[in-house]
C-alpha cells in the first residue's frame, strides 16, 4: 500500500505525466537503434526482436533506478588524465558512444553499396537473433543512462520514476513496429535515422569529455529534417502517380523532355 500512497497527491499525478513524457522523447534513438538492429532479422522475427529490445530497456532502466547508490558511484573519478578524471558513467558513454558510430557507420557504408533495386533483388543480410539481442542490450546500458539521470534530477520518489518508466516503453512497444515498418520501407528515412545514430555517438563521445551539448538542439535538427524528408517521400509519389496517368501515344507515355 505505501507503493499507492506515493500517488496520492495531484503533484505525483503531474510529475509522472511530464517524467513519462520527457522518457518517451529520450527513448527515441533507442527504438531507432532499434529498428536498424532487426532489419537484419527474418520478417517473422522483428516483432518478436522489438519487443524484447525494448523490454531489455525497460528492465536495465528500472534495474539502474534500484542500483541507485551505485550509480552515483559511476560519476567519482577513476583515473585522471592531462587534469581530466575519468569516471564509471565518462567510460559508459564513450565506449557505448564508439560502439554507435562504428555501427551507424557500418550500416550507412553498406546502405551506400547497394540500390534500393539490388537490395530488393538481392537476400538481406542475416544476423543472428542472439547477436542482435546483445547488440541491443549493450546499447540500452547507454541510453539508459540518460534517461535514468533525467529521472532523479526530475523526481525523489523511486516508485514514481518505474511508473513513468514502465508507461513510456509501454508507448514506444506501440509505435515500435510502426517506426520500424516505415524505416524499413524508406531507404532515405533509414539513412536519416542512421545518421542521427551517428551524432548521438559523437554526442555521447563528447560528454564523456565533458563537452556537453543541448540534446535539445540535436532533436529539433532531427525533427526538421525528418519533416523535410518526408515532404520529399510526398512529392515523390505525387510525381511517380502524375507520371502513371499520362495518355499513352502509340503504346508509350508521352512523356517530353
Amino acid at each position: 500500500m505505501e507503493f499507492l500512497q506515493v500517488f496520492a497527491t495531484p503533484e505525483a499525478w503531474i510529475a509522472l505525466a511530464t517524467l513519462a513524457m520527457l522518457e518517451i522523447v529520450l527513448g527515441v534513438d533507442n527504438i531507432i537503434f532499434i529498428s536498424v538492429l532487426v532489419d537484419r532479422l527474418p520478417p517473422h522475427q522483428r516483432q518478436k526482436g522489438r519487443m524484447i529490445g525494448l523490454g531489455l530497456a525497460m528492465g536495465t532502466r528500472i534495474l539502474l533506478l534500484l542500483s541507485l547508490s551505485w550509480m552515483m558511484g559511476l560519476v567519482e573519478p577513476i583515473f585522471t588524465i592531462a587534469g581530466m578524471g575519468f569516471s564509471g558513467r565518462d567510460l559508459i558513454l564513450f565506449f557505448g558512444g564508439a560502439f554507435l558510430l562504428y555501427k551507424a557507420s557500418s550500416e550507412i557504408k553498406e546502405l551506400m553499396g547497394t540500390s534500393h533495386e539490388e537490395k530488393e533483388d538481392a537476400p538481406i543480410k542475416k544476423a543472428s537473433f542472439a547477436m542482435i539481442m546483445a547488440q541491443i542490450a549493450v546499447i540500452d546500458i547507454v541510453f539508459s543512462l540518460d534517461s535514468v539521470i533525467t529521472a532523479v534530477g526530475m523526481v525523489k520518489e523511486v516508485e514514481i520514476m518505474i511508473v513513468a518508466i514502465v508507461i513510456a516503453v509501454g508507448v514506444m512497444m506501440f509505435a515500435a513496429k510502426a517506426i520500424g515498418d516505415f524505416v524499413t520501407e524508406y531507404p532515405s528515412i533509414k539513412m536519416l535515422a542512421l545518421c542521427f545514430l551517428v551524432i548521438v555517438g559523437a554526442v555521447l563521445i563528447a560528454e564523456s569529455v565533458e563537452f556537453h551539448i543541448p540534446k535539445g538542439y540535436i532533436y529539433g535538427a532531427m525533427a526538421f529534417s525528418l519533416i523535410v524528408e518526408l515532404f520529399n517521400i510526398r512529392m515523390r509519389k505525387n510525381h511517380h502517380m502524375a507520371a502513371c496517368d499520362l495518355p499513352e501515344v502509340g503504346g508509350q507515355h508521352n512523356v517530353t523532355a
